[in-house]
């Protein structure tokens, strides 16, 4: 068909163990945690640590952003290379739940697709970590 210009909804899914994350950041500690999250990020997964100074990260917070940046790269579908991990940000607003935002090359590919707003849901339980990303697609 001529003249239509197709659409659609894209879905990402993914599950992350948190046990995962936890010896990632235990074996690499801020080098991974900064190579992977945003300054928000980091700030909404941090809890003061009861036992003395210093601070610890709530892993299944970190665990569940991983998932989501892991399924919005599922909705973005790059080809020649993955976007950096911090160009995808997982935004928590007021009211707890988190919005994405995208810049750099991820800004790019959502726009190459005609990808408008990204929807995203979190969730953790015992040992595992989800996130689903829907996003609908005008190109």
């Amino acid at each position: 068909m001529t003249g239509v210009t197709p659409s659609g909804m894209r879905v990402g899914l993914d599950l992350v163990e948190i046990a995962e994350v936890a010896e990632s950041v235990e074996r690499f500690g801020d080098r991974y945690v900064s190579r992977i999250y945003t300054d928000h990020e980091i700030t909404c997964c941090k809890r003061e640590d009861r036992d003395g100074p210093g601070t610890t990260y709530v892993m299944e917070s970190l665990a569940a952003r991983f998932a989501a940046k892991e399924a919005v790269l599922k909705v973005l579908r790059p080809v020649d290379e993955q976007p950096a991990w911090r160009t995808i940000e997982l935004y928590r607003m007021t009211g707890g739940w988190c919005e994405i935002r995208l810049s750099g090359r991820a800004a790019e590919l959502a726009t190459e697709a005609g990808l408008g707003e990204l929807s995203v849901s979190l969730s953790h339980e015992a040992a595992v970590a989800a996130a689903v990303v829907v996003g609908w697609c005008t190109l």
